[in-house]
């Protein structure tokens, strides 16, 4: 087991691809503690889904500094300490830039930018106590090339992956990585409300012809929080089929 007695949170964490992240990170014998904010049914069925794990759920908005305080105490109370931090939580509200509200402009980026100075900021003591940490933050490949209609998207992810190399030349003295994940397309909630035919002008774009799954995503985040990447740091890596080369 990749994580054996590691212990680690997870934002957003009830569906999607964070789901993925705690079941993959639970099924290397990592201890978790993850986030959601409205999906209270969602939560408890993947709590209940491992009765033989430690895993526990924590409500949260994670754009709230104070919210991210409680989660981190939380957790060093249930689990006894922090190894691992994967900042996933996130949302959209697209809409051409002419036609986007200033508040779905800033709620984006609280959600999405915020939340990780929030709880990278709320987790650097014990981490740094310890001597050792690894942080993944879930960025997206649109950070990287842009996107129309997504410019309040774009722009937090494109800061995450800012922060990420920031924090990495930061922490490294402490023995802390840092490093993010950009997905692509990924097969999710979200993806799943498009059509047959958006499904096919994105697949024609992707090199290995298949959106990606939650669990392509989770087993490199298994890895960039196991000892196997105790050499990486700052680095942003995509899972995307090659869309992004």
């Amino acid at each position: 087991m990749k994580l054996k007695d590691k212990r680690a949170i997870i934002t957003g964490g009830s569906r999607g691809i964070g789901k993925a992240i705690v079941e993959e990170f639970l099924a290397e014998g990592c201890s978790v503690v993850f986030t959601y904010q409205s999906s209270e049914e969602k939560a408890k069925e993947l709590v209940n889904q491992f009765p033989n794990s430690k895993v526990f759920s924590f409500k949260a908005d994670a754009s709230n500094l104070s919210e991210a305080e409680a989660t981190v105490k939380f957790a060093l109370e249930k689990l006894g300490g922090i190894d691992i931090l994967v900042n996933n939580a996130g949302i959209t509200k697209d809409n051409l830039l002419l036609r986007m509200s200033e508040s779905d402009f800033d709620s984006v980026i609280n959600a999405n930018l915020n939340s990780v100075f929030n709880y990278t900021k709320s987790v650097m003591k014990p981490m740094m106590g310890q001597r050792y940490g690894k942080i993944v933050n879930l960025t997206s490949v649109v950070g990287i090339i842009g996107n129309p209609g997504q410019a309040n998207y774009v722009a937090s992810k494109a800061g995450v992956i800012g922060l990420t190399k920031s924090n990495a030349k930061e922490f490294a003295s402490r023995n802390i990585c840092v490093n993010a994940i950009a997905p692509g397309f990924i097969d999710t909630d979200m993806t799943s409300k498009l059509n047959d035919q958006q499904k096919e002008a994105i697949t024609n774009n992707i090199p290995l012809k298949r959106l990606g799954s939650g669990k392509d995503v989770a087993k490199l985040a298994v890895f960039l929080c196991s000892p196997d990447s105790d050499y990486i740091t700052g680095q942003t890596i995509t899972v995307d089929g090659g869309m992004v080369m």
